[in-house]
């Protein structure tokens, strides 16, 4: 949004010509993400106690897991909003893919948030069915790739730093990056299960997108790099620069012994 307004400017107050770059709205992104999540954790946190939303743990579970029960969980929330909210305001909202992940992202957000509400609510470990689960997943993913593919055309599969290996998946597109998106959201969420274990992870593989989107989209880097160049993917830096300065915020109070648990409402859209 600043980005758009400033971008009207630039010509008349030179100033403003350094929001025009990426790398200035990814730390700007990372920074207001941090700001927000440290800020609003405290007061989050003492409201899931009030309406007491704890975690619920399962009986046949490690013995050091039950010191756990009770825990607020849904934290996830916050995660969600601290990087949405920078990415609507430092991204270029004339770019296509800002749309598509935020959709992405609180469509699964959405999907999680009714399992932890289930889990919460009926004090039990099932929440929604897991085939519940996978087929919304499915359904968002499919609408997403499908809205991408109709805008952008392309149906190639690329590898960093080889440049001729190019493989075109042709109908297969959609089914494959459907596969990835379900895969790598379901892999997150088996992996949250003790303090700190989803979160870094998930902030040190946005910071390996964030590399990537910067480079890929970016054509004098990508043709010196031998990436193929990735038409606007840069924006994309910025949200995995608010993704890492949200998960900061939410591994301060995650990290052992933890005030608060991010929940599915977290983890499968992450």
């Amino acid at each position: 949004m600043i980005y758009n307004i400033v971008h009207q400017l630039v010509d008349t107050m030179s100033v403003f010509n350094v929001v025009r770059y990426i790398t200035f709205r990814s730390m700007a992104a990372l920074l207001s993400a941090l700001a927000i999540s440290l800020m609003l954790s405290p007061w989050f946190i003492k409201k899931l106690k009030g309406r007491q939303i704890g975690q619920q743990v399962r009986n046949d579970g490690p013995q050091s897991h039950f010191s756990k029960a009770g825990t607020p969980t849904m934290g996830g929330g916050l995660i969600l909003v601290a990087t949405i909210l920078p990415a609507l305001l430092w991204m270029d909202w004339m770019n296509p893919h800002l749309w598509l992940v935020t959709v992405l992202t609180l469509g699964y957000g959405l999907i999680g948030f009714m399992d932890d509400y289930l889990k919460v609510s009926k004090k039990n470990t099932k929440g929604l069915s897991s085939r519940k689960k996978l087929i919304g997943q499915f359904v968002i993913a499919s609408v997403i790739c499908s809205i991408h593919y109709s805008i952008y055309q392309n149906s190639t599969l690329h590898f960093p730093f080889f440049k001729e290996w190019i493989i075109d998946l042709g109908w297969l597109y959609i089914p494959f990056t459907v596969f990835v998106i379900v895969g790598a959201s379901n892999a997150v969420n088996l992996t949250d299960g003790l303090d700190g274990l989803a979160i870094g992870p998930t902030m040190t593989t946005a910071g390996c997108f964030l590399i990537l989107a910067y480079v890929g989209g970016n054509i004098k880097f990508s043709e010196y790099l031998q990436l193929h160049y990735l038409k606007d993917t840069g924006e994309l830096a910025i949200f995995c620069a608010a993704l890492i300065g949200a998960g900061m915020g939410f591994l301060w109070y995650n990290t052992y012994p933890a005030q608060v648990f991010m929940g599915d409402v977290g983890s499968l859209p992450l």
